[in-house]
């Protein structure tokens, strides 16, 4: 441990566009402060509140300073034990399961939102492909985004917030980066003092939407309708650019083809809008130039998430908005980056079972030939945010599963496992973390000793694969080693920048202009409008509308956005007090509720108890329930995921969180005597417990 007070440069991988560089000051070998730093100049010396409070997870009680093995059984207590015994029994049970079921029979569980190129995707897919495992499909967030823009544009690298400030038209669809990329807010500001118009489409009125010219607050779900009925009005009015679509793409006339249905009025009376208002967007979209488009992940969680992001990143190419500075569209830029896990990686995935995370429920409790007999949980919390929640928990408290959580504290799996792993957090290893909003990557330092008893992911992987007998991790034991192997599997002049400077930026620049400086990473390079292969596996087709699941007794969509306090379920351990439940004023008087009062959100699939907020932001027949809540957070310990579907999205088998739909009811709570309380809900006249 050091003594006396020093700052070190790092920088923050949590699951955020920015990728903020860091100043972490530390005083006698703890952090005593957390700030932006000037070296990336998008950061420009200002971070969210979230990760100014980290110090508070690193220190935390909630963190996990030794590794714990459960005895007992499913009921038995945790105990401290060394990382000898733990390690040992995993590996012995990893190997008699293997052994009796076969090594599908283990399934590893993470998600790499809130990692850089080391604490994921190194040393753990090495050790789960060379033993056999079955194979996660990471699919909860971003795969139907992905796989949209990726069959449109191939990797294409978007607008970088710089350029915003040059844009006539900002139109944010989507996306709320007031909670989750704060630094392109001031780009945006700077366009409107120059004369920009802002729209936002987002069914809640944000602190963005208040300050837009206009806010189209749709319903959720029926955002490609929408955005077919701006494609129709570009074709229908002769507003499409014809000679950018000649040269420069292929499917235009399927397109128009499948928008054609889609006039303003029958889009604006499916998604609940003014169609004057929508009208006026579609003129405002033809009319100014340059134009851009952010698109984000809110519009991607719905039975048609593939198909809207299809719909809306389609645009540009239809208006031919390329071409100018502050002109596009922009949603992630890892396309800048030409490298891949699999440069460094080094053994071949095998043809195992493949696991969608979005069925993580139904893998535990109906996979048969293998049954999943170990669950090795790491870089994830699955008990809070997979979907159909009370299936996931109830899977995970099998009597005959064996769950391992490697993690930085103790999360609501983690109180469920077998054997608990103590894991580093960013400030106490190192990792490479590129930024998915602009087109730069950084080099993560430690800035402190790591805590209690805690190790690299790296670290750990390696260990575990020796003590298996496998010799993929054998020169890259630690993160140290793993630094060098992955920065020597990219181009020399990307490497030798990012470990001399910290920071480098990728070879499109920081602000490349699209189809100037980047054009379409497609095989033609020509934008692919219509998709064929896309249009064979999707359930009703490209640039189709299925139908909003509403019926009578569930008439409420449930949404849960991110917000100022947890990056997806990161930090969920610092919420005080219960979340409440957001409404509409209008919404909450047919049903008799008032701010204050205790209410029971249900549906078919479970129900979730907390305090009920009313907020005129919301959108009618719309409620909010925060993300990455953890159990705690609610009066019953169930999330909103306890009322998601793990049905899948048309495209990219992605889960489908704002398809929920649910019914609201006050819960009376009656003193029976002075030791026993019961609950009643408003319509019910049975006790809820």
């Amino acid at each position: 441990m050091k003594w006396g007070r020093s700052t070190v440069d790092t920088v923050c991988p949590l699951d955020c566009p920015d990728a903020c560089s860091l100043e972490v000051t530390v005083e006698n070998g703890k952090v005593l402060r957390i700030d932006g730093s000037q070296t990336h100049d998008a950061t420009n010396g200002y971070i969210c509140g979230k990760v100014r409070r980290f110090g508070e997870r690193v220190y935390g009680d909630a963190r996990i300073p030794h590794p714990l093995i459960r005895e007992g059984g499913r009921n038995g207590e945790l105990r401290k034990a060394s990382w000898d015994d733990a390690l040992g029994l995993i590996a012995s049970r990893m190997e008699s399961i293997r052994d009796e079921w076969s090594a599908e029979a283990i399934l590893p569980f993470s998600y790499g939102g809130s990692n850089g190129l080391l604490t994921q995707d190194t040393t753990d897919a090495r050790l789960f492909r060379q033993f056999g495992t079955s194979r996660l499909a990471r699919t909860v967030c971003a795969m139907p985004t992905s796989t949209a823009s990726q069959a449109l544009y191939g990797k294409m690298p978007g607008v970088t917030y710089a350029d915003y400030r040059y844009a006539r038209l900002i139109i944010v669809w989507g996306a709320n980066p007031s909670s989750s990329g704060i630094h392109l807010v001031p780009h945006i500001k700077a366009a409107q003092e120059a004369g920009a118009a802002l729209v936002v489409i987002d069914p809640r009125r944000t602190n963005l939407a208040k300050q837009a010219d206009i806010h189209l607050a749709l319903k959720p779900g029926t955002d490609v309708v929408v955005a077919l009925a701006l494609h129709r009005f570009l074709f229908e009015q002769d507003r499409a650019d014809e000679e950018f679509l000649s040269a420069h793409a292929s499917g235009a006339e399927r397109l128009r083809e499948r928008a054609a249905e889609w006039t303003i009025d029958r889009a604006a009376d499916v998604a609940g809008l003014d169609p004057e208002l929508l009208e006026h967007v579609a003129e405002m979209y033809a009319d100014i130039s340059p134009a851009v488009i952010r698109c984000g992940w809110g519009l991607e969680r719905n039975r048609n998430g593939g198909n809207a992001v299809l719909s809306v990143l389609a645009l540009p190419t239809v208006a031919g908005k390329f071409g100018v500075r502050g002109g596009g569209y922009s949603m992630s830029n890892s396309g800048a980056w030409t490298h891949t896990p699999e440069d460094w990686i080094g053994v071949a995935e095998p043809d195992t079972r493949l696991v969608n995370m979005n069925h993580l429920g139904r893998a535990l409790l109906d996979y048969r030939d293998p049954p999943v007999q170990m669950l090795f949980v790491y870089n994830c919390n699955p008990a809070v945010t997979m979907p159909n929640q009370n299936r996931v928990l109830e899977g995970l408290a099998r009597e005959d599963l064996f769950t391992v959580v490697f993690d930085q504290v103790m999360t609501d799996t983690a109180a469920l496992a077998d054997v608990v792993l103590p894991a580093t957090t960013f400030l106490e290893s190192y990792d490479i973390v590129p930024s998915y909003g602009l087109s730069t990557m950084q080099l993560a330092k430690p800035a402190i000793d790591a805590v209690g008893e805690a190790r690299p992911n790296v670290e750990v992987f390696a260990e575990l694969g020796a003590r298996l007998g496998l010799d993929a991790n054998h020169d890259h034991a630690t993160d140290v080693e793993a630094l060098l192997e992955v920065t020597g599997a990219m181009p020399d002049e990307v490497a030798s920048t990012l470990m001399d400077a910290g920071i480098v930026t990728a070879s499109t620049g920081g602000a490349p202009i699209q189809f100037v400086d980047v054009t379409p990473g497609t095989p033609d390079g020509k934008v692919q409008l219509f998709p064929e292969a896309l249009d064979h596996q999707t359930p009703a087709g490209l640039y189709r509308y299925q139908e909003d699941p509403t019926t009578d007794d569930y008439p409420l969509s449930l949404i849960s956005a991110a917000t100022d306090k947890t990056i997806n379920s990161t930090l969920g351990e610092l919420r005080r007090g219960p979340a409440t439940l957001h409404m509409h004023p209008a919404d909450a008087e047919r049903r008799g509720l008032s701010t204050g009062d205790t209410v029971r959100m249900f549906n078919a699939l479970g129900e979730v108890h907390c305090p009920l907020t009313l907020n005129p932001d919301m959108r009618r027949s719309t409620v909010g329930l925060p993300k990455g809540l953890w159990r705690m957070s609610t009066l019953n310990g169930s999330t909103a995921n306890a009322l998601v579907s793990d049905e899948l999205t048309d495209i990219g088998g992605g889960a489908v969180f704002n398809d929920a739909r649910v019914e609201v009811a006050r819960v009376v709570t009656v003193a029976l005597d002075s030791e026993n309380v019961a609950e009643w809900t408003a319509d019910s006249d049975e006790p809820v417990h």
